[in-house]
């Protein structure tokens, strides 16, 4: 089984790009949701490290936004405990696909939270800053202060970059994408 890590900006369309690829994907904001929704586990050690922001299960995006926004070391907090679950999670993907030819790795702390390995392929989804910010306003729950937030506890951009084997253009066209992504699978196989 050959890793695929996309790496990108918040905003970039690394989902989309995954999708792309056709493999199975391990996409962690989706694999967060559900844990928001159905982990109590998750929930109880949120309450007890920030009591004042989780009084009750399924846990808001709204308190973890709250949190996040109250105080800046909140979000190191979160994502400490998230991850761990995270991790879990990504551990059963792996073993369930361990025949597949490629699994594709949606995790916006890839390599923050070192849960890449040496041999994963890295690709950098590359999008102008312009086209990212329209999308991102267009969110139904934008907040440019939560968004910042999280900007500063991801490696830069350009080393990202650097780490990455390939590069994709997203011009969010669906054509443009389709074909980087077969041009790197060929060069992949």
């Amino acid at each position: 089984m050959i890793r695929i890590g996309i790496l990108g900006g918040i905003g970039s369309g690394k989902s989309y790009v995954a999708k792309c690829f056709g493999y199975p994907v391990f996409n962690a904001d989706l694999e967060v949701s559900k844990i928001y929704k159905k982990h109590k586990q998750t929930f109880k050690k949120l309450k007890k490290t920030l009591p004042k922001h989780f009084k009750s299960f399924p846990i808001n995006k709204i308190d973890v936004v709250n949190a996040i926004l109250e105080n800046k070391s909140n979000l190191g907090k979160i994502v400490n405990i998230v991850h761990l679950e995270i991790k879990k999670r990504l551990n059963i993907f792996l073993k369930k696909n361990e025949k597949k030819r490629f699994v594709i790795l949606d995790i916006p702390l890839l390599l923050e939270n070192k849960i890449n390995k040496k041999q994963d392929i890295l690709i950098y989804v590359q999008s102008k800053k312009t086209d990212t910010l329209k999308r991102l306003i267009k969110r139904k729950n934008f907040n440019k202060k939560l968004m910042n937030r999280f900007r500063n506890i991801q490696l830069p951009l350009d080393l990202k970059r650097k780490k990455s084997k390939f590069i994709i253009n997203n011009n969010f066209t669906k054509k443009s994408v389709k074909i980087s992504v077969q041009k790197v699978l060929k060069i992949i196989l």
